[in-house]
């Protein structure tokens, strides 16, 4: 097959250094001991996450941390901005309005994928649960579309921030949430 517009082979190969492929990082197997079934079930439904942050905010633990982090503790005040439904989480941004996570697809027991809503990068997050003989093992998988320059600006903050995150749901109270 011969290929008469070079144009659109030249548009097309910028295209793809712009906008490339989807870069994906993904967490570490994380262990929780809790059953499968009791971790999904929190997990799939965004409504168990507001006890947490409501506590969160009230918390002299949890600021003592922050402080301990170099992190300011009245940036705890903003969680009570945080809208949650069962499918959707959207947090307040400060010049990009609110950056929110959709629920798109549940398989039980299994995988629970979200989607970024009004955010100014398109990416995708997955859970990945399975049974273990003492619990359940869970990883993480982030897949945004970033261009090269921003993905050498953050791309390890976000390989960092993506265990982070697994780290947090793994030492999350399973029996009571």
């Amino acid at each position: 097959m011969k290929i008469e517009n070079y144009d659109f082979l030249f548009q097309f190969s910028i295209f793809n250094f712009q906008f490339g492929k989807m870069a994906k990082y993904e967490s570490q197997i994380k262990y929780i001991n809790a059953p499968v079934e009791r971790v999904y079930s929190t997990l799939s439904n965004l409504e168990n996450f507001r006890p947490l942050l409501e506590n969160a905010a009230n918390n002299p633990m949890v600021k003592e941390q922050m402080e301990k982090a170099g992190q300011d503790p009245a940036q705890l005040e903003k969680l009570k901005d945080v809208q949650l439904t069962n499918d959707r989480v959207a947090i307040p941004a400060p010049m990009i309005g609110e950056i929110a996570l959709a629920i798109i697809e549940r398989e039980e027991n299994k995988t629970i994928k979200f989607q970024t809503e009004q955010s100014p990068v398109e990416a995708n997050l997955w859970i990945q649960v399975l049974p273990t003989a003492e619990g359940t093992k869970m990883r993480l998988t982030l897949k945004a579309d970033l261009n090269p320059m921003i993905k050498m600006m953050i791309g390890s903050k976000l390989e960092d921030g993506i265990d982070k995150f697994a780290d947090m749901l793994a030492m999350l109270p399973y029996g009571m949430v």
